[in-house]
């Protein structure tokens, strides 16, 4: 499991390979210095509810992985990841088989 760690202060953690598509796509926004929100849901076992981050290229990110290996990256995650980030909601963090899956409805 790793971790977003949000303007140095706050951890959050992630599963490795969904943190290292998020990593991509996060750092796709910031380099064309867009800014955004990053949302997902909490499960019961995290106290449920959801969380908001303001991403901006002034606040400062760190994505702290458990694994030491490089992850291979699915490149439709993170095109549907970044495209997220382009709604008004924001990029909502989901898993890699509904990414497939609204790739496959959003697309023609």
């Amino acid at each position: 499991m790793g971790h977003l760690i949000y303007a140095a202060t706050t951890e959050y953690p992630i599963e490795d390979r969904a943190l290292a598509h998020l990593k991509a796509a996060v750092g796709m926004k910031l380099r064309l210095q867009e800014s955004f929100f990053i949302n997902w849901s909490l499960t019961h076992e995290e106290g449920s509810g959801r969380i908001s981050l303001w991403c901006a290229p002034s606040i400062p990110l760190i994505f702290k992985f458990s694994g030491s290996r490089p992850i291979e990256l699915n490149q439709v995650w993170v095109e549907v990841l970044t495209d997220l980030a382009n709604t008004p909601r924001g990029l909502q963090i989901i898993t890699e088989k509904d990414a497939e899956r609204y790739h496959s409805t959003h697309r023609a």
